[in-house]
């Protein structure tokens, strides 16, 4: 009984971390193209829409990654984008 137990917890253990590494990746997936919807806020003075607070937030720990990418890091350090963010209310990484 005490091996049946022992086996079933870590069973139950392993379970929990695979989920818990799933949801973790997921979270991280990292695709500058959902931030589109933010790209009037960052090239006008028009504000952000709740989609794009909603998407930046999303990709919050992308944003060092796409900083240092030679394509998008013109958008990314644009001090448009800085205050996107801080419209949203989402703290700009210091990378």
């Amino acid at each position: 009984m005490k091996k049946i137990s022992v086996a079933l917890v870590a069973v139950l253990s392993l379970v929990v971390i695979l989920s818990l590494k799933e949801v973790h990746v997921a979270e991280a997936a990292c695709s500058p193209t959902e931030l589109s919807s933010c790209s009037p806020a960052i090239t006008s003075s028009s504000p952000p829409s709740p989609t794009c607070c909603s998407k930046l937030r999303e990709q919050k720990p992308c944003l060092c990654g796409y900083s240092k990418d030679p394509n998008l890091k013109q958008y990314v350090n644009s001090p448009n984008a800085k205050k996107v963010a801080s419209s949203c209310g989402v703290t700009y990484p210091k990378c």
